[in-house]
């Protein structure tokens, strides 16, 4: 099954999960920074409770995608769909809160502050309160912050990291970091969760243990997940779909062993890695 032949209304998988219809689609997408081009003229669809990769040698511009997807950059050329409607340009608070989150290739945390409050500033659009009561912490902004300390508690006891919740993640190894990150994506309950590089300098332990739990949030949250990842045996022990950038350029859309199969995926990835 390759994405042009995906039925419109979804798929079940070869262990039995039911992939709904397109949840968000990149038509004709071209970026250019200067007389750069970073991206040129690529399409492809993410469904309702899959796991995509997006996959590419270093500089094929993967990450570049992935901002566009979340709103950092606005593309030239091509539209941003998400379920059903075309998206015009937004603010990365705006694609927040249409329930999109991510993590970053670079950790992205508040080193001087704890895990749990690391962990609840990805609740920030679901508050209603304003500055001074949370100041005042008194009546309505009480009960809301408590119903958000709620939220975040269930995340860190499905993530495992009950023992470190009041450490503050400076002082937390690279892999724990990475977990943080992702717990405070997960936090805000995202229906597309876009992962970049989330094995990136992380020991065969470390992996086996995010592999795990990116397979659980897909699994027991039905969340819909976007990966870029180096890692082919990660990639596709854990995609449902693949879609291959090199120089900007789509070179393969499918399962992992289409993907896998495709002389000119293999060929970009036996090649000299560009930055």
């Amino acid at each position: 099954m390759t994405a042009a032949t995906a039925p419109a209304e979804g798929y079940t998988t070869a262990d039995g999960r039911q992939i709904g219809p397109v949840l968000m689609e990149m038509k004709n997408i071209t970026l250019r920074f200067g007389g750069v081009k970073a991206i040129t003229d690529i399409s492809f669809d993410i469904r309702e409770g899959e796991i995509r990769a997006i996959i590419g040698p270093n500089g094929a511009g993967k990450s570049s995608m992935m901002n566009v997807m979340s709103g950092f950059y606005v593309p030239q050329e091509g539209e941003v769909w998400f379920r059903g409607s075309r998206r015009p340009p937004m603010k990365p608070y705006e694609v927040a809160r249409q329930g999109i989150a991510r993590t970053f290739q670079n950790i992205a945390l508040f080193d001087g502050m704890s895990v749990l409050d690391n962990i609840m500033t990805g609740r920030l659009n679901q508050m209603s309160a304003n500055i001074f009561q949370q100041a005042l912490w008194w009546g309505a902004a009480e009960r809301e912050e408590i119903a958000h300390r709620e939220k975040v508690e269930k995340v860190i006891d499905f993530l495992e990291i009950q023992n470190i919740r009041k450490t503050p993640v400076g002082r937390l190894p690279y892999g724990l970091k990475k977990r943080v990150e992702l717990a405070r994506a997960l936090a805000a309950e995202p229906k597309l969760l876009m992962l970049d590089e989330p094995m990136a300098g992380m020991n065969v332990e470390e992996k086996e243990d995010m592999s795990r739990f990116i397979l659980d949030v897909n699994d027991e949250f039905g969340t819909t997940i976007a990966l870029i990842e180096h890692d082919m045996g990660v990639v596709m022990d854990l995609s449902d779909r693949v879609v291959v950038m090199d120089y900007g350029k789509k070179i393969g859309d499918g399962t992992p062993d289409e993907v896998r199969n495709n002389p000119e995926v293999i060929s970009a990835y036996l090649g000299v890695s560009h930055d």
